[in-house]
């Protein structure tokens, strides 16, 4: 879902957002974060960027996400 459909079924109020949101993502606010450098080539830029386009997000959450998933996936 892109983030304009969500924020108009939000701002609507005529359905519950609840079920669209993973909370299993969910954190603390002010949860302490770090900040890490990772350089990739551009080819690699290009396609996160181009995914990131196509869901409405920023290239960063496409990267948090995709990480997250795979770090829950080996803990499994």
């Amino acid at each position: 879902m892109k983030t304009s459909d969500f924020d108009k079924k939000f701002d609507e109020g005529v359905e519950d957002v609840v079920d669209d949101l993973d909370l299993s993502q969910a954190r603390q606010p002010n949860e302490p974060s770090r900040r890490v450098n990772v350089d990739f080539p551009p080819w690699m830029v290009d396609s996160l960027d181009r995914e990131a386009k196509r869901l409405g997000v920023t290239r960063q959450s496409v990267i948090k996400v995709w990480i997250a998933e795979r770090l829950q996936h080996k803990a499994s």
